[in-house]
């Protein structure tokens, strides 16, 4: 069968199926319209609501300054702050929307068949990785269709609206292709182009994320694609997602044929979706429409349906799909090119299925779905009592005990450590976290540090870890617990006057001190000018005097936003000034800790002054093979001055120190460490991507620190 046939027959396919998928959840639908019609901007749950404006706010997709302005002068509960960032998000978009856009536009590709000699466009593709093109399974079904396609790249109108020059490039579906009908994808490699450069070296790729709170209902999408094989288009925001189910999303935007294998973007330009199909409108009989109510024939072409909805493939399913398959470890290395926030630099098997790589855990496909589809990191308690943990048991599960009434569903905030025989049982490879991780699923966590960490071992030409191999104690609803507040986003926003951020972000007590010359001294490292006289700016009905204007330079020098900067060193702080919370949080660490053997320590942010405390505390059992620290404020005199140990001395013990800091970090500027710390310390300056300079996942997935880390480990 032709490949522009099959295409076809394959499309009305899905399209049936989704529309069918469209009747069942009609109800769903009209309950929706009716939240919508009466004023409700976002029916959806108040937990979905509450992951989505964290993730906004800690992405600085809604600048922390417009959302304390729009909910200053009232008092509003949580989920109504929630829903104004929400809103903000939906009515104001930065500058950077649109060229953000535009280079998100370039990783799309219009998918050519040859036949017959003729070329035929048959639907669109995107890159998700430097290599990798995604699209339908109705577009490209298998190896034998793909090999006779071609893709064409920049396939659009000038700033003129005059045609382009594409650049055509080739697949390589002989090398990599896996492809699923139900969920109606499919992945293959491209070839390098002329002068031997990666596709997603020259247009870019899409970083695909299993991370929650991408999108709510009632949120608008925007499609990229060549409807009917024609030049590049955009359909942006004047659509909504309407409905969420267990692998598909139905939104309204415009799309027609040959949009089919087109991303669907967020307003932050995230992919959240794989474009499959429209939604044909029926009669009581079940059949399709034409736009003029008249019973469609196969012979009136697809452009005469009356299309009712969309339809696409939720991104996480296709992520589980992917990361379950058992595939050789140059396929896997493949995957792996997606990021670390895919999910898919470690291999892992479906429920029942077989194991080649013989790897413990859960798999990915068995996590309950989030808003957005990917995985469920349980979202911020809004009702109850976080978890707190305690001392781990003798046999290697997961502790913790639930304060308050256990939820159905719900998932538990755990310490987490691995079986007796991970890495031969003597050598425990141990992370420990920073601040900001309330209420969020441990074992997520740790898989996001394994990915990360995964990612650099691959590019170090090393084998990768299990993430059950690894230690995760976890002090994140602890420390909120102790300091007394809930941490959704940066700071309870219902709390907030008209302050700024310095101000809006201090501790009350005695650790204001502290964080006044955590702040001051970070600007000072970052060179900041000396100035006489404090100088005062109006900043509404309050005055902006110098602590304000250390952080907003040091928020300028490192591109890093204000409450990220502020809240981070508010948290040091209050951990360093008040020996309740730091006792508090030494136990919980200290319960899930290993009492013997060689431990690899793998520290960031916060958890790196955390850490450098619980090496005081442990047993004569436990040696340090190897100490990391990622993204640390221990070079500031502030910081390791109120350690236990009194200043930049390391606990007793002779071993390696590897600590990794990126120039644009904020919460590193008082790096390097070398020069201050004494002792067998290795100062790693890394590069990491501007919106993401304190990131976890960021730091491991560089070759340089993922190899000292494999190699302690038994795996060099």
């Amino acid at each position: 069968m032709a490949v522009t046939t099959s295409a076809r027959t394959e499309g009305l396919k899905q399209a049936e199926a989704a529309a069918e998928r469209y009747r069942r959840t009609s109800d769903e639908r009209r309950n929706v319209e009716r939240q919508m019609d009466a004023g409700v901007k976002f029916p959806d749950s108040p937990e979905a609501i509450a992951v989505r404006a964290a993730r906004l706010l800690d992405r600085q997709a809604v600048p922390a300054a417009a959302a304390v302005e729009s909910i200053r002068e009232e008092h509003l509960s949580a989920p109504a702050a929630y829903e104004r960032i929400l809103g903000l998000s939906k009515e104001l978009q930065a500058w950077s929307f649109l060229p953000r856009g535009a280079r998100a536009a370039r990783t799309v590709a219009r998918i050519v068949t040859r036949e017959n000699g003729r070329e035929l466009p048959i639907g669109t593709g995107f890159l998700v990785s430097p290599r990798l093109l995604m699209t339908n399974h109705h577009v490209l079904p298998d190896a034998a269709s793909a090999r006779q396609c071609l893709l064409e790249f920049d396939a659009q109108v000038t700033i003129d609206n005059a045609p382009g020059t594409a650049t055509r490039v080739e697949i390589d579906p002989g090398t990599f292709f896996v492809a699923d009908e139900r969920l109606d994808f499919a992945l293959v490699l491209v070839r390098p182009l002329g002068d031997g450069r990666m596709p997603g070296d020259v247009f870019g790729w899409n970083r695909l994320s299993v991370q929650l709170g991408k999108l709510v209902i009632g949120e608008p999408v925007n499609v990229i694609g060549h409807p009917m094989g024609r030049l590049k288009e955009i359909a942006v925001r004047d659509n909504a997602l309407q409905v969420r189910l267990d692998d598909f999303l139905h939104y309204r935007t415009d799309t027609e044929p040959g949009n089919s294998g087109s991303p669907v973007f967020n307003d932050q330009w995230e992919v959240v979706a794989l474009h499959h199909s429209g939604v044909p409108e029926k009669d009581a009989q079940g059949r399709t429409l034409r736009k003029d109510g008249q019973v469609w024939e196969p012979g009136d072409g697809d452009d005469a349906v009356a299309w009712v909805a969309n339809e696409g493939v939720r991104i996480s399913s296709v992520l589980r799909h992917l990361a379950a398959l058992p595939l050789d470890p140059a396929r896997r290395a493949l995957l792996a090119e997606t990021g670390p926030d895919s999910g898919l630099g470690e291999a892992v098997t479906a429920p029942g299925a077989a194991n080649p790589a013989g790897l413990a855990g859960s798999p990915v496909a068995a996590a309950p779905a989030s808003p957005d589809g990917s995985p469920v990191a349980a979202p911020a308690v809004l009702d109850g009592a976080p978890a707190t943990v305690s001392a781990a048991p003798v046999d290697g599960s997961p502790v913790a005990s639930a304060r308050g009434p256990a939820r159905a569903g719900a998932v538990e905030r755990v310490a987490l450590r691995p079986g007796p025989t991970a890495f031969g049982g003597r050598r425990h490879l141990v992370f420990l976290h920073g601040r900001s991780q309330q209420g969020k699923d441990t074992e997520l966590l740790r898989r996001d540090w394994t990915a990360g960490l995964n990612h650099g071992l691959t590019r170090a030409g090393m084998p990768p870890v299990d993430p059950v191999d690894a230690w995760f104690p976890y002090y994140g609803n602890t420390l909120i617990e102790a300091l007394g507040e809930r941490e959704s986003v940066p700071r309870p926003l219902a709390e907030t006057t008209a302050l700024p951020v310095a101000e809006a972000c201090a501790p009350v007590g005695p650790a204001r001190h502290a964080y006044e010359q955590l702040i001051a001294e970070a600007a000072a490292n970052a060179y900041m000018p000396p100035r006489g006289e404090a100088a005062e700016e109006r900043f509404g009905a309050s005055v902006v005097g110098a602590l304000q204007r250390q952080l907003s330079w040091l928020a300028a020098k490192t591109d890093l936003d204000e409450w990220v900067i502020a809240t981070t060193l508010r948290d040091v702080a209050a951990y360093l000034d008040d020996p309740e919370v730091r006792e508090t949080v030494l136990d919980t660490v200290l319960a899930s800790m290993p009492t013997s053997g060689e431990v690899v320590f793998v520290t960031h942010s916060l958890g790196t002054v955390v850490g450098m405390d619980v090496l005081t505390r442990l047993g004569p059992e436990v040696d340090i093979a190897l100490l990391v620290t990622a993204g640390s404020p221990l070079g500031l005199d502030g910081v390791h001055s109120r350690l236990l140990v009194g200043g930049p001395k390391r606990p007793d013990g002779d071993y390696p120190w590897i600590n990794a800091w990126c120039p644009t970090d904020a919460v590193a500027i008082g790096c390097p460490l070398a020069g201050t710390w004494a002792g067998e310390l290795t100062d790693l300056a890394v590069t990491n991507a501007r919106d993401r300079a304190h990131d976890i996942d960021e730091y491991l997935t560089h070759p340089e620190v993922a190899a000292e880390i494999g190699r302690h480990v038994g795996h060099g």
